[in-house]
């Protein structure tokens, strides 16, 4: 049937209008991607070429070299060396145990660290390099070079490394570093960039830690130019980060050493401060150890022998950690008190019969007869405890608990060290919130004798002395400049003392060094510029029972080690004008006045003059023992010492 005319017409019409609506809707389409490519190739080309060149182009971090520790007279304690090590490129190696084992050629490499090299290898991706020995000489870095055609794969390159020249002096005080741990990112809110370097270090304990931001510097950066699987082709431009800042502390070398070598092999700490400034020139715990050991890589056999040696603590610095009973070096905190409350005179006399009794129980005299009747000055000098125990009837513990905290015991010192103890100040509301308990009169005459709940560290002991020697609050000062600027030093406040009372107690302290009587006599000086005044201490580790003392109480060297009294000692010197300050502690080491005063002697003795003193500053009978100790003691040569000095430049 033909279509008529019109129908023709209207089917034209149709198509007509379905064409234009396609044809719209393609140049819709059209003008939609012609805008997009516009947009995309004009306007945000400058983004879209930065896309495509960090396709190509990497940004590297650069690790900064850290800064350096030195003692206050520019003596190197804390470096950094060159560090020749060799990596390899699973990418570039092909067999990389065949490579590894041409590299043993002309190398140390084990079987064992070539078995950790390729389980390293493994997990890493082909192109990241492997670190496969550190530490090594310039030869063998140069057999490395020379035969790099037969090592493909393999890189010479030299970094830094920490390293401490005077190894076990400062390990306890410096501290040391090491790699970068989980745990160490976990406790920082936002890690900067360059902890995530594989190896970098950081502090672990001591001033390496606490003084971490300044000394780690800031990194820099190095463009290299990677192919499509993130394989680097070149090097295009390096910035070198900012160094760390360095740090000078108030430690001296010599003193140090002679300190750490003067204590021997006892588990023990000595602490010596001046006492002007608070400076402290010696902080040293025994036995020490090697910090060089952890930054290469400490062995399984050295690491447990060091943790495994729970009598010594050889990790532990005990010097700011270590919280003991200050046993009678704690009698000046209590005269005091009483002293300033005016419930004693400095001619006040008490009978010790060698006991007190009170609260139903007896309390024992350290001398066994009794002292007699005896004052401030006498009670100090022979140590009398029932002095003591009658005088902390008078003012109570809370007075006694105040001065204590007065001179700077029960105060956690604001020093960039690690674990600093807090130490022990008991009083009522202290042994009601902590122990659930009412404070007995028993809790207040062992704690004016410093035992019972009392507890103070080597630096506390050492604060108390200074304060003691100058009245003033001295605050003890590690760090004495950073990155070249002096840290201010504060002029210590007057603790508020009535000059009579304090003088009372220095005399008291210079009658237990100079006087016959004097439990530490025979540890005076015999030079007039360099009088010592001090007081022993000797703090019970354990309870002596009522049917021990029936029998006889047992002497130290009776007892196990770990049963034995601490030895203590504080001092200042000279005792006319003060100088230095210091504080021994002998974990187990029986007697204050026989074992920590004589080294406290020579510790104080060598710091006024600078060195070994001369034999004129001991008693007569002493001095051919001194000198063949001095003549053994296995110190650093001074020359040793100068040769580790330098600076930045």
């Amino acid at each position: 049937m033909r279509r008529s005319a019109r129908d023709t017409d209207d089917a034209a019409r149709k198509v007509t209008r379905r064409a234009l609506f396609l044809g719209g809707c393609q140049a819709a389409v059209v003008a939609v991607l012609a805008a997009r490519l516009r947009y995309m190739q004009v306007e945000q080309a400058d983004q879209f070429r930065l896309l495509a060149e960090e396709n190509r182009v990497s940004i590297r971090l650069v690790p900064p070299a850290r800064g350096q520790i030195f003692d206050r007279n520019g003596v190197l304690i804390a470096g950094n060396e060159q560090n020749y090590r060799v990596t390899i490129t699973r990418e570039d190696a092909g067999d990389v145990e065949a490579v590894l084992h041409r590299l043993a050629e002309g190398i140390p490499l084990t079987e064992d660290d070539i078995e950790r090299t390729l389980r390293e290898v493994k997990r890493r991706s082909p192109f990241v390099p492997i670190i496969v020995a550190e530490r090594l000489t310039w030869e063998q870095l140069s057999w490395v070079s020379v035969n790099a055609p037969s090592l493909p794969g393999v890189q010479p390159e030299v970094g830094l490394s920490r390293v401490y020249p005077l190894d076990q002096d400062f390990a306890h005080a410096v501290g040391y570093v090491g790699p970068v741990s989980e745990s160490d990112l976990a406790q920082l809110e936002s890690p900067d960039p360059v902890l995530q370097i594989p190896k970098f270090q950081i502090g672990k304990v001591g001033v390496e830690r606490r003084m971490e931001d300044a000394l780690r510097g800031a990194a820099g950066s190095r463009r290299i130019e990677v192919n499509a699987a993130g394989r680097v082709m070149r090097e295009l431009d390096r910035r070198e980060g900012d160094e760390g800042a360095d740090v000078v502390l108030t430690l001296d070398v010599a003193l140090q050493n002679y300190a750490r070598i003067r204590l021997g092999g006892e588990s023990a700490s000595a602490v010596v401060m001046d006492v002007q400034s608070g400076d402290i020139v010696a902080l040293v715990s025994v036995p020490s150890f090697d910090p060089n050991l952890f930054v290469r890589g400490i062995s399984n056999t050295d690491f447990r022998a060091l943790m495994d040696d729970a009598d010594f603590r050889p990790l532990s610095n005990k010097a700011v950690s270590g919280a003991y009973p200050p046993g009678s070096t704690f009698k000046m905190v209590t005269a005091l008190a009483a002293l300033e409350a005016g419930v004693i005179t400095p001619e006040t006399t008490v009978r010790c019969p060698g006991h007190y009794d009170a609260g139903g129980r007896r309390f024992h005299c350290w001398k066994r007869g009794g002292h007699g009747a005896v004052n401030l000055n006498s009670s100090l000098a022979e140590s009398c405890d029932v002095y003591y125990y009658d005088i902390a009837q008078r003012v109570g513990i809370d007075a006694i608990a105040a001065m204590s905290e007065r001179l700077g015991l029960g105060v956690r010192h604001d020093l960039p060290m690690s674990a600093i103890a807090e130490g022990l100040n008991p009083n009522r509301h202290w042994k009601r919130e902590k122990r659930g308990q009412e404070w007995r009169i028993g809790d207040t005459i062992n704690a004016s004798i410093g035992q019972g709940y009392v507890l103070a560290s080597p630096i506390q002991l050492a604060v108390m002395s200074a304060r003691l020697a100058t009245g003033l609050a001295v605050e003890p000062r590690l760090v004495k400049a950073v990155d070249g600027v002096d840290v201010p030093v504060s002029a210590a406040a007057p603790l508020g003392l009535k000059p009579q009372n304090l003088r009372a107690v220095q005399q008291g302290m210079f009658a237990v060094t100079n006087t016959r009587s004097g439990t530490a006599y025979s540890s005076r000086s015999d030079d007039k510029a360099t009088l010592i005044a001090g007081k022993t201490g000797t703090s019970q580790v354990r309870n002596i029972t009522a049917a021990e003392r029936a029998r006889g109480v047992l002497r130290n060297d009776q007892l196990p080690w770990n049963r034995r009294d601490h030895a203590l000692y504080v001092a200042y010197a000279p005792s006319d004008a003060p100088r230095y300050a210091v504080s021994v502690v002998v974990e187990h080491g029986g007697g204050g006045s026989g074992v920590a005063a004589p080294i406290a002697r020579d510790i104080l003795l060598f710091a006024l003059h600078g060195g070994i003193p001369p034999e004129t500053a001991y008693p007569a009978a002493q001095r051919n023992r001194i000198e063949t100790q001095h003549r053994t003691m296995p110190l650093r040569d001074p020359g040793q010492l100068a040769g580790t000095s330098r600076t930045r430049a």
